[in-house]
């Protein structure tokens, strides 16, 4: 631990790129043997705090804690006085006396880096309404796994760009060394801030960050075509606008990842979806469910990605 200090993880960027490998590289190793790491041994607990509703989350923190050895202690913070105005720095020195880490699934990003800055032990983006990076480590895990690399691979995110997802992807993404393609309509195009960031990192590390309006653009030779919901929670008075506008572009396409976008992608790609998905809208259940899709392997993937990181967390928070 440097100068005492706990290493947090709030976003993509709070990893260097070989600190993404090391953890990745973990992952892998966990993955392999899943029961042969207990850092938390004794047990240690971790807290996992939910204001938002959670199964792939809940279950991912919750199972692997138990499988490092620790003790999992999940909260609903409605339940607690973070729903009656207790503060969060107030609530996050109480918890870091107790628990080795603490895992947040919140809204504003503000509110975890809030958490911390006061935090003694290491503090999770679990998701934010402005970042998703423990999916993305999943996602990362997921790629490499299918392709043997990530450096120089074409990563085509459609969709919703002003999301949580097409964030994390520009910043893992752009750690990763790979090729970060944004396919969304002018209305939903990312924060410019993420992208400059995002372009920042991608120039020291070989990759690079693009916006195409045109989402078969955006397709074209990609070695992973990822999407997700078009209305996040927190979204449900925007449905029917996002809807409309996502579902059309041009006179005969839409920004639904379907099988005419697949066949525009590199030979062997694969299909990425953080679920749950809506089947039909953002995508086609004929590419949710058929041969390009590693859906399934990417939400077990969240498991071993999380386990390695609260592992390689704690052990720089000594």
């Amino acid at each position: 631990m440097d100068g005492g200090k706990p290493r947090h993880f709030l976003r993509d960027d709070d990893l260097s790129p070989a600190e993404q490998a090391d953890v990745l590289d973990l992952a892998d190793a966990m993955k392999a043997d899943r029961f042969g790491y207990r850092p938390l041994e004794g047990p240690r607990t971790v807290a996992v705090l939910f204001d938002k509703p959670s199964l792939r989350t809940r279950v991912s923190f919750a199972v692997g804690i138990a499988e490092l050895g620790g003790q999992p202690l999940v909260i609903d913070a409605q339940g607690t006085h973070f729903g009656r105005g207790e503060t969060v720095e107030d609530a996050t020195r109480v918890l870091g006396r107790q628990v080795a880490a603490i895992a947040w699934r919140t809204f504003g990003q503000d509110r975890i880096e809030a958490m911390a800055s006061v935090s003694p032990v290491p503090v999770i983006n679990a998701l934010t309404d402005s970042f998703h990076p423990c999916q993305v480590l999943a996602d990362l895990q997921t790629v490499r796994a299918a392709h043997g690399r990530l450096a120089g691979l074409t990563l085509a995110f459609l969709g919703d760009s002003s999301s949580n997802m097409a964030h994390s992807y520009l910043l893992g993404g752009a750690t990763a060394g790979m090729r970060v393609r944004i396919g969304a309509p002018e209305r939903y195009r990312p924060d410019p801030a993420i992208m400059a960031a995002a372009a920042q990192i991608a120039a020291r590390t070989g990759g690079a960050v693009e916006y195409h309006a045109d989402p078969k653009a955006a397709c074209v030779g990609a070695d992973v075509l990822a999407t997700d919901v078009w209305a996040s929670m927190g979204q449900e008075d925007q449905e029917a606008e996002r809807l409309a506008v996502l579902s059309s572009y041009g006179a005969d396409d839409s920004y639904r990842l379907d099988e005419p976008k697949l066949a525009l992608a590199a030979p062997g790609a694969v299909v990425l979806h953080c679920l749950p998905a809506h089947r039909g809208l953002e995508i086609t259940a004929e590419v949710l469910d058929g041969p390009a899709s590693v859906v399934w392997d990417e939400a077990e993937n969240r498991l071993h990605a999380q386990k390695a990181l609260l592992a390689w967390l704690l052990e720089r928070t000594r």
